[in-house]
């Protein structure tokens, strides 16, 4: 049926398929490190300010979209400090690009990936970590033998959960970027702009079983590479 449905998409519907399987990717690759790195923060270490990372971290869940949106393009517009700043000194554009559309999703996604991936360090006993860091292993060592491999599953999870969340993310987005057809028009985007035409309705109802394809194999992948990892971490 998704192939039949990709046989019939037109140039813009493709354009803003591959827009949004480019943003999704970026987001995802993009955001990975900081996000092992907060959720083993959050939970191994204890410092002031924990909560308030941690609020910080889940703020977007909570927040209306437009309002992540809005802040984005304050701070990261051409006009505002870290626009301006990087426009200036590194000639990166991040409002009205794609690339800030990979921004927004993100932000947008980085509460699901930290939060798989804390579970994950959660579920590790700290015993395993301090027998290694008595017998000489550095934190840094102890956290690549010992404690990476037992979070891999969750890590995987979680960066495959941020990417279906990221394809799908449109608040934000269409705050922050806009809706420009080649550039920064994504799926969300895609099917909102066919639903104000006439006639769009048969475009939009394409591209919304292509997200619901899309979002479904994310899902199934997530568990069946979490359920690989994790047998072979075993030895099953």
């Amino acid at each position: 049926m998704i192939e039949g449905l990709a046989t019939s998409l037109g140039p813009a519907e493709w354009q803003a398929v591959r827009l949004s399987l480019q943003v999704g990717l970026v987001a995802t690759l993009g955001s990975l490190p900081l996000g092992i790195l907060v959720a083993y923060a959050l939970a191994r270490w204890s410092f002031p300010g924990r909560q308030m990372l941690n609020g910080i971290v889940h703020l977007p869940l909570i927040l209306p979209p437009v309002v992540t949106g809005y802040l984005l393009l304050v701070f990261f517009g051409r006009r505002g400090p870290v626009g301006q700043f990087l426009d200036q000194w590194f000639g990166i554009v991040l409002s009205f690009r794609w690339t800030g559309a990979a921004l927004a999703a993100a932000i947008m996604a980085f509460p699901l990936m930290v939060r798989a991936i804390r579970l994950a360090v959660e579920a590790v006993d700290p015993k395993l970590e301090q027998a290694a860091a008595t017998l000489g292993a550095n934190p840094v060592m102890v956290f690549l033998t010992v404690t990476f491999p037992l979070i891999l599953p969750g890590v995987v999870a979680g960066a495959i959960l941020a990417f279906a969340k990221a394809i799908g993310e449109f608040g934000a987005t269409i705050t922050f970027v806009s809706n420009i057809p080649g550039q920064t028009q994504t799926l969300p985007s895609a099917i909102y702009a066919f639903l104000q035409v006439p006639g769009g309705e048969e475009a939009a109802a394409r591209l919304v079983m292509i997200s619901i394809g899309i979002a479904m194999a994310a899902l199934l992948l997530s568990e069946y590479v979490a359920r690989r990892v994790a047998r072979r971490m075993s030895g099953a």
